[in-house]
Order: C-alpha cells, then sequence, then structure tokens
C-alpha cells in the first residue's frame, strides 16, 4: 500500500509487510492483550479523569509501536542511484560577495565556510551524485578544486548567463539538480528571466531543479550609494545639463551626506549636501552642468558621508560596506554641428537681418541666405526697347563698373543674392534642383516668397526633405506666404501644419499681442528663463506688439498649437504650430513682424530676441539625420556577454535612401587611449545597417568614431559617440541580498531555497527528490530510529504522569 502522499519532486513510499502471515496473529493479540489491561487498570484508578486517560493514551501509542516492529514491516520505494545523476555546485565568485555583514564576516567568507573543501554534505553529494562544481562572475569556470580559494573579484554577477551555459552544457543528460550559493544580486535580469521563461516553456534546454543558498543577512553594513544618474539636456546653449543621481543609504539615518560632481580631469564642479531622515528613501541629488566644449564629455558623480571624502583617496579607511557603489560616471552628449540651415526669401527683410545677426555666433549654426533682390519682368514689358536683354537692375551703371552683358542676368530671370555660402559654387543655379543638393541642409527657413519662385519639381523636392530626409521646415508669416503666397495645393502646402485654403482676414490697424499655449509652455525652446516670472514679464512685453499675421482656416490633425496671437474683442489665432511630417517636422510662424520685437529697445539689440532664434533653429534641426549615425547599445543577445555592446551603423546616400555594400569601421578608444579598429558587418534584414559587437573590458569613458565609404570608395561621412563603462556600480546597486529572485527561481524550476545550516540534512534527502536514473530500495521500519525513541519517550510520558499525580 502507498503509505502517504508525497511531493511531486519525491517517488511514492510503499509500506511492505515482511513475514506478515506468520506474526500477524500472534502480534495482533499481544497488542489487543496489553491494550485491554491497560485500560482496565486505569478504569481502576478512577475513569472519567483528563490526566488518567492522557497517560493512557499515551501508552497505547507505545504499545501500538512495538506491536507493529513484530511485523517488520519495510519501506519500499526509489532513490536516486548512486553516480548514476549529476548534480552541479554553482558558488559566486563577483564582487558584491565582499561586503560584510554588520560585525560579522564577508558573504565570500559565509560562502567558503559553507561550501569549503572538508564540509560534509559536500562528502554527502559526491557519494551519492556525480557532482560537478563551476564559479561564476561575468563568465562560468570550472572549479575542480573547489571554492577554497576564490577571489571573489569579478565584475559582474551574470547569475541568468551562467545557468543558461549550464542548461546548455547538460542537455539530454542526467542532471538532477543545481544548488547556487550566492546573494542574488545578478547584473543579468533580462538572462535571468529568459532561463526562466524556458523552463516555462518546457524547453529541451531547460534547468533542472535550482536550489539557492542565500549568503548575506539582510542588513549589510553602514553605507551610501548611487542607484543610477539620469542626464537630461537640451539643444540649447544657455540649457546646462542635469544630472540627476538617485542616492540610496543603510545605516546613514540622521547622518550627513555630500554628493559631488567631478569633470573628466578629475575637478570637482558642484558639491551638495543632504541629511539622511530615513534609510531606504532614495534621495535626489541635482546638479547643473554646462560643458565647455561641443562633442562628448564625461562627469563622475560620487557620494560620501560628510567628512569622509579622503575616503576614495584612501580606500583602506573607509566604514562602509564598499566603496564601488558611490561612484558613477555618464556620457554627456552636447551636440554633432555645425546644422546647416538655407533661408529663403522673395524679397530682403527685416526678419532675415535680425534672424542672420542671432545666429553668426552660434558656432553649431551655418545659415546659408537665398534672397531674391529683383524680380523677373515679363517680355512684353521690354518690347522695342534700347537697354538690351540684361535686367533693368543693372541699368545706370557707369561704363567703368557697368558689368558684361554677356555675364548679367537677362531680364526674364530673377536676381538672386547668395549669402554665407561653403564655396562659389553653391545655390549658383538658384534653389537646389536636386536631392543631392538639397539634403545637404538639416532645415529650410521659408521667409516671405510666393509659390511661384519654385517649380513644381522644386516643392516636391522640399516635401521629400522633410518626409524622407527628416528636415525641418519653418515658414515664415507674411505678404508672400501661406495663402497670400498661393501655397495651396501644393506639396508645400500639404505638409504645413495649417490650412491654407480660406482665410477671414483679423480687422486692420489691429494690434496683436504673442502668448504661449499650455504645450508652448511645456516646450524647453519656448522658454528663455531659469525661472518662471522672468519668462511671463517677457511674454507680457510683447502684448500689442505686432500687426501682421497670417490667418488660417484651422490647424491639421495631430499638430500642435504651441503660441497664439492674441487682440481686441476676443481675437484668438494660430500664431505658432508644429507637427510630426515624415521622418521630419513642419512649423509655421503666423506672425509677419516678429522682427518688431528686437526693436523694442533703444540699441535695437535683444537678448532675448537673438536667443529665441537660436532656440527655434536649434529645435528645428535636433532631431535631423545626418548621411551616417552611430548608436551603442546593449546587446539583447542571451548568448552575448554581459555589457556586450551592439554598435549600430546606419549609412544613406545623398538621396537618404539606405546605402547598402558601404564599409564601415568603427575606432574604438578605451579608458587607457589606447584605440582598436573594428569592422562593422551589414545587417541581412535591414538596408543600410552595419553593426558590430564591442565588450569593454576595463571600466571608465570610450569614445568611437565610425567612418563609412561608399561601394566605390568615397567617403560618406563620420558620426561619433561614447558612453561609460561601470560595471562594479551595477554589481554594488543592491546591497541586501535578492531572496526574492531566488525564491522565484527556485519555485519556477522546482527547486526550494535552503538555509546554509540545513545544507547536511538538505543533501541527506537529495536521493529521494527526482531524478532520471533512479534504482529501487527497502529500508525497515523498525530500523528507524525515531520510531524506539518515540516509544520511549509515550512510556517515559506515562510514568511521569503517574508520579507527577501519585498514581500507582
Amino acid at each position: 500500500m502507498i503509505l502517504a502522499d508525497t511531493p511531486p519532486n519525491l517517488p511514492p513510499l510503499r509500506l511492505v509487510w515482511d513475514s506478515a502471515d506468520f506474526w500477524m496473529p500472534l502480534a495482533a493479540g499481544l497488542a489487543v492483550l496489553l491494550l485491554l489491561l491497560l485500560a482496565i487498570s486505569y478504569w481502576r484508578l478512577g475513569a472519567g479523569r483528563s490526566s488518567h486517560t492522557l497517560a493512557a493514551l499515551v501508552k497505547a501509542v507505545a504499545i501500538v509501536l512495538l506491536a507493529l516492529c513484530l511485523l517488520e514491516p519495510l519501506f519500499s520505494g526509489k532513490h536516486a542511484k548512486p553516480g548514476a545523476n549529476e548534480f552541479v555546485i554553482l558558488a559566486d565568485n563577483s564582487q558584491s560577495m565582499t561586503l560584510k555583514d554588520p560585525g560579522g564576516k564577508s558573504r565570500g567568507d559565509l560562502l567558503k565556510d559553507a561550501a569549503g573543501h572538508d564540509s560534509a554534505w559536500l562528502s554527502q553529494l559526491g557519494r551519492d551524485f556525480d557532482l560537478r562544481q563551476f564559479s561564476f562572475d561575468s563568465q562560468l569556470h570550472d572549479a575542480p578544486d573547489g571554492f577554497d580559494k576564490l577571489p571573489f573579484d569579478g565584475k559582474a554577477s551574470d547569475l541568468g548567463s551562467a545557468l543558461d551555459h549550464l542548461a546548455r552544457r547538460y542537455q539530454g543528460r542526467p542532471l538532477a539538480g543545481i544548488i547556487v550559493l550566492t546573494d542574488g544580486s545578478a547584473t543579468d535580469t533580462q538572462q535571468v528571466e529568459h532561463v526562466i521563461a524556458a523552463k516555462s516553456a518546457g524547453s529541451s534546454a531547460a534547468l533542472p531543479p535550482i536550489y539557492p543558498v542565500v549568503m548575506g543577512k539582510p542588513s549589510p553594513a553602514p553605507d551610501v550609494g548611487i542607484d543610477h544618474v539620469d542626464v537630461t539636456q537640451t539643444n540649447f546653449e544657455d540649457a546646462p545639463v542635469t544630472l540627476a543621481a538617485e542616492i540610496t543609504t543603510s545605516g546613514m539615518k540622521g547622518k550627513n551626506i555630500v554628493a559631488e560632481v567631478l569633470d573628466e580631469s578629475g575637478k570637482s564642479i558642484q558639491q551638495n549636501k543632504f541629511r539622511v531622515d530615513a534609510d531606504g528613501e532614495p534621495i535626489m541629488a541635482r546638479f547643473l552642468v554646462k560643458p565647455d566644449e561641443v562633442g562628448i564629455s564625461f562627469y563622475r558623480v560620487r557620494v560620501s558621508q560628510d567628512g569622509e571624502l579622503a575616503q576614495f583617496d584612501h580606500p583602506e579607511t573607509t566604514r562602509e560596506a564598499t566603496l564601488a557603489n558611490n561612484t558613477r560616471m555618464v556620457e554627456v552628449d552636447r551636440g554633432r554641428g555645425p546644422f546647416r540651415v538655407l533661408y529663403v526669401a522673395g524679397r530682403p527683410t527685416w526678419e532675415y537681418k535680425f534672424l542672420h545677426r542671432s545666429v553668426e555666433e552660434d558656432k553649431q549654426l551655418a545659415m546659408v541666405g537665398l534672397i531674391r533682390i529683383a524680380k523677373r519682368e515679363p517680355k512684353f514689358n521690354f518690347i522695342g526697347r534700347a537697354a538690351g536683354n540684361a535686367n533693368p537692375l543693372f541699368q545706370g551703371f557707369n561704363t567703368d563698373t557697368q558689368p558684361d552683358p554677356d555675364q548679367s542676368p537677362e531680364y526674364d530671370k530673377p536676381i538672386l543674392e547668395r549669402l554665407d555660402t561653403a564655396n562659389d559654387s553653391e545655390l549658383k543655379d538658384g534653389f537646389p534642383k536636386t536631392a543631392d543638393e538639397l539634403f545637404n541642409y538639416h532645415a529650410i527657413i521659408l521667409g516671405p516668397v510666393e509659390s511661384e519662385f519654385f517649380t513644381e519639381d522644386q516643392m516636391s523636392l522640399i516635401r521629400e526633405f522633410v518626409r524622407k530626409r527628416g528636415g525641418g521646415l519653418l515658414m515664415l508669416g507674411g505678404t508672400e506666404s501661406f495663402k497670400n503666397g498661393n501655397y495651396d495645393k501644393t506639396p508645400v502646402g500639404d505638409l504645413l501644419p495649417v490650412y491654407v485654403d480660406q482665410v477671414e482676414y483679423p480687422p486692420e490697424d489691429i494690434r496683436l499681442g504673442f502668448d504661449l499655449t499650455r504645450e508652448g509652455w511645456l516646450e524647453p525652446f519656448l522658454r528663455l528663463h531659469p525661472d518662471e516670472n522672468t519668462d511671463l514679464s517677457r511674454i507680457e512685453s510683447l502684448q500689442n506688439k505686432f500687426q501682421v499675421i497670417n490667418p488660417v482656416r484651422g490647424i491639421k490633425p495631430g499638430a500642435t498649437v504651441l503660441a497664439r496671437a492674441t487682440g481686441p474683442n476676443g481675437i484668438n489665432m494660430p500664431a505658432l504650430v508644429e507637427q510630426r511630417f515624415g521622418k521630419g517636422r513642419s512649423a509655421a510662424l503666423l506672425i509677419g513682424d516678429m522682427w518688431k520685437w528686437e526693436l523694442q529697445r533703444d540699441d535695437n539689440t535683444n537678448p532675448d530676441f537673438e536667443k529665441n532664434w537660436r532656440q527655434v533653429i536649434r529645435w528645428l534641426v535636433s532631431d535631423v539625420p545626418d548621411r551616417v549615425t552611430l548608436s551603442a547599445d546593449p546587446s539583447a543577445d542571451p548568448d552575448e556577454a554581459t555589457g556586450a555592446l551592439k554598435m549600430s551603423v546606419r549609412v544613406r546616400d545623398s538621396s537618404f535612401s539606405p546605402l547598402d555594400n558601404a564599409s564601415v569601421v568603427l575606432h574604438i578608444t578605451g579608458p587607457d587611449g589606447k584605440a582598436m579598429e573594428l569592422h562593422a558587418q551589414e545587417n541581412a534584414k535591414e538596408p543600410g545597417l552595419y553593426e558590430a559587437v564591442y565588450i569593454p573590458r576595463v571600466p571608465g569613458p570610450y569614445r568611437a568614431q565610425v567612418n563609412a565609404d561608399g561601394p566605390d570608395g568615397h567617403p560618406v561621412g563620420q558620426a561619433r559617440t561614447g558612453w561609460a563603462s561601470d560595471p562594479a556600480a551595477d554589481e554594488f546597486r543592491e546591497l541586501q541580498p535578492n531572496t526574492q529572485l531566488l525564491d522565484r527561481i527556485a519555485r519556477e524550476t522546482g527547486g526550494e531555497v535552503v538555509k546554509a545550516a540545513d545544507l547536511a540534512k538538505f543533501a541527506a534527502g537529495l536521493p529521494l527528490k527526482k531524478a532520471e536514473i533512479t534504482e529501487p530500495y527497502v529500508q525497515p521500519f523498525w530500523h528507524q530510529s525515531w520510531v524506539f525513541l518515540l516509544a520511549i519517550a509515550c512510556l517515559a510520558a506515562e510514568w511521569g504522569l503517574r508520579r507527577w499525580k501519585g498514581l500507582p
């Protein structure tokens, strides 16, 4: 018969009666006789008393147990065949094992005490299983000599990766389970989720039962550390970079801590002090820094108890659990520039003058102007004229200064002025006619210029500039813009964020103000001052300032009104509207005399006006891609080592279509200043995408530059990026053992969490748990020591009760 229900991972136990036919009548008769005598004796002493009943029952249990032994019952079941199944011991060798409990040993010392070479439970496992021992940090290592000499210097705790490698290595082999000696501070939680999911899905490479043994106590020694640092930055020159560090503390209640930012040379830039009111509650430390140079910069944020900054120079003096989590390095990218902006206008305007003056000192902006200074004249106006075919703009020059008639623009062609071009050939033939020419710019600003200025192909090219190239387009208000410029039902009109087919003009001689909407106040590029009151005063100063506006029928779906023009009698019209269009964005500034803002000061210089234009243009080009882009992101491939980076390079041709068969070479410079060359391979699924994997080996700042050449060998472009490698900070992000993660791993794989003190008892019972190769076993019931101990205890208890109550 089955003795009892057993857990799913245990084979059923059966009770078999040996020699039952001979002993059954004798044992039963003897037991009944003894129980009858016991009942009579206690009945004579006085039935009904609880003490008498209890003593009788206790002695009856002893009689039944002794009678059962006469029947010679046997336990029959299955257990793991000795030496046939494999079992793995996996020990954590990462730096987090060096953490010490308050007044106690480090987690590594606890591991060595629990799993030393002479541990009895390991010897027991060695007799029952084919035992294998491994250690892990960022990689899995064989440990045939045990764990007594583990240095605990690993830069990461890749628990998920180690379990995955073991599952693959022992796939198809009789692996009965894995004991994991760790604190649970896994640095590859995504990989842990992956191996758990494989077990739940019933994968052939699924994990066997996992038996975690938690090293360390819930409360480590006093410590202060940085969980993470968030970097917030904009493209605007006066907006500093915000570094927000989340500080965690343990055992620091009531003490003061100091946080500081250092530049790449180690110079302290800022310091903030905080008081710890309660442990476990994060403290946010914010710093505002402004890099001196454009490009990639690195900053180091570190925290310490107040008055103990010297511990960073003398780590041996620290009183914290660890210094590895006190410092975080972050990367700041202040732009790639210069961004090229094409300004097009049908006539000279005040707006261009002040706009050009606003951006001429910005090293990241380069504005090229194409301004028509004379329209072409219809041929019929020149019938019978004696001046020839030259444009009348050049009439009146004297003989010495008059240009060569063969080189003068003809009368039926406009006169265009090119300003701040990169070379003599740029815009020589007017507005670009091909994508190769136009796509060299990052943004286009259309001043007052009618649609007839462009050919139909050129307007379609502008549309593709925004949609495909990802450029920015801004149309300014004026007498030749929007509806007045006949942009309705044109490719340019299609990409504008407003409808220009119908308009209702406001009354003449009206004075308008400029006010930001709720969405506008949320845009950093429209806020010029760090405090709200100053910006509110600026907006107030613009009331009744403007007189020219291009009214529109409405805004298109998906567009956002960032500012409105307000006036008397409830006039409230869109003034600044933007929308995403394809890969780029388009915007409409409907006020036509924005330049009057500049004239509100006597010297005609207004820092707010100039800063506003710079920020608007920076916003217009902020997301515009170059022909070559480079990004470095953590690899999502579970087969890659933790910390591996996927270097992704996208290469486009002159029309911004994906470019195949390019030569892409990465140059990566590490903290030691040494550069290495890496060739990116073309992605088979996405055209124009080239990828390479890089694994940082040394903590510190890294810079990468990519050079891309086309199939013909001509350079396509360059791109740069950077990142900070700080694996030790991730390793010590959590100081408390992650018991929740270990409990989940055990539960999902069919194992259990084991206490270090119970390892000997656990190892003795492991052969009875589920295993692939088993053999039957038989064990006599009366060979169990607990049977006789229980019988003796019952007899002693009955005797004690009788003595206590004074019974004979």
